[in-house]
């Protein structure tokens, strides 16, 4: 909430200047403070219109009518996390608290529901040849196949907008001048687009040497054959919160061997375990980048595999991130045609 400081209140002011401090900061809750910014408690609506009710006068001190013992968030909480516990106990602000209890900041609804412009860009690799959908991507890059009645790519940067992101570059090779046609400069959908041309391919990450400049902030590289429901801030904080340098988003596969799968000891069965189930960590192609790995990525064919890998071997930290909800990855038929089926459910 960007007024929130506003709503910051002394156990020993009134009633009354703590309604004109709610009303500065449109917050509808006071935070009373002691003079280290620690949290002594809250003070709604509800709270001054229950304390007149028994009696209190609007001179009275703010203390005698704040709640004690309010639901709070810590930094390290993520956006996913605070909406959460706000929706558990029916809350539409949580003040925002560091290790030492001082306030640091208030969420509320309106943060969820109208979020904020992010700074961060995203960079797209969308220059991929589709070969696995070959029959499908002779004329029309796979990013523009169309799911739900509009192109993959379209969705992906819907969703990003209406997380707040607004800059993107579109990383492209095969058949870039439909990519670059269809997009344009982004206005029509409210963003700003700019193109990474690759006069050769260059991998899944080759193309971030081909930014403008070096960014200020960490970025957010994704790739372009992606349907998902990511929380993309939460990715952030909690990339930002875990001092990493790079981040990737991981989720849980299945796969169930259609067979018994007989465990042998000298020619005997030892056991025989029916159609088992195995589970694994997967890359979920999407990932966060601070500036300080950018550097690692040479102007040539590159996977941003490889870019995990330098990471590490340079001593830096490299960090998972689970993510959870709708994900799939559009590589063959099979999947084109389960997007298909799953877009009005999950895209709405």
């Amino acid at each position: 909430m960007a007024k929130w400081e506003h709503s910051l209140v002394r156990p020993d002011a009134s009633l009354l200047d703590a309604m004109a401090a709610i009303d500065r900061a449109g917050s509808q809750i006071a935070l009373v403070v002691d003079d280290e910014r620690l949290l002594l408690g809250t003070l709604s609506d509800g709270d001054v219109r229950r304390a007149l009710l028994r009696g209190v006068a609007l001179e009275d001190r703010v203390e005698v009518a704040m709640h004690r013992s309010p639901t709070v968030a810590r930094a390290g909480n993520g956006r996913a996390e605070i909406l959460r516990a706000m929706q558990e106990r029916g809350l539409h602000q949580i003040p925002t608290l560091d290790d030492a209890g001082r306030v640091t900041g208030l969420s509320t609804v309106d943060d969820f529901l109208l979020p904020a412009e992010r700074p961060e860009w995203v960079v797209v690799m969308a220059g991929g040849l589709g070969t696995r959908l070959r029959e499908l991507t002779q004329k029309t890059p796979k990013p523009m196949l169309e799911v739900g009645g509009r192109p993959i790519l379209e969705t992906i940067v819907r969703n990003f907008h209406a997380q707040g992101f607004r800059r993107f570059f579109f990383a492209v090779n095969f058949k870039a001048e439909v990519v670059e046609s269809h997009f344009g400069d982004g206005s029509a959908l409210g963003v700003e687009i700019q193109y990474l041309r690759e006069k050769e391919r260059m991998g899944t990450a080759g193309a971030l040497s081909l930014l403008p400049r070096a960014p200020e902030e960490s970025l957010i590289l994704t790739n372009a054959d992606l349907l998902a429901k990511v929380d993309y801030v939460d990715l952030l904080d909690a990339h930002g919160a875990s001092g990493a340098d790079a981040t990737m988003a991981v989720r849980e596969f299945e796969m169930q061997i259609p067979f018994g799968v007989v465990e042998e000891r000298d020619g005997a069965i030892a056991r025989i375990d029916e159609k088992p189930v195995h589970r694994s960590i997967v890359n979920a192609g999407i990932y966060v980048l601070s500036p300080s790995a950018l550097p690692l990525v040479p102007r040539a064919y590159f996977d941003v595999t490889t870019l995990f890998e330098k990471v590490v071997e340079r001593g830096l930290r490299a960090a998972t991130h689970h993510v959870d909800g709708y994900w799939m990855d559009i590589g063959r038929l099979p999947d084109y045609e389960r997007a298909n089926s799953d877009f009005d459910a999950v895209f709405p």
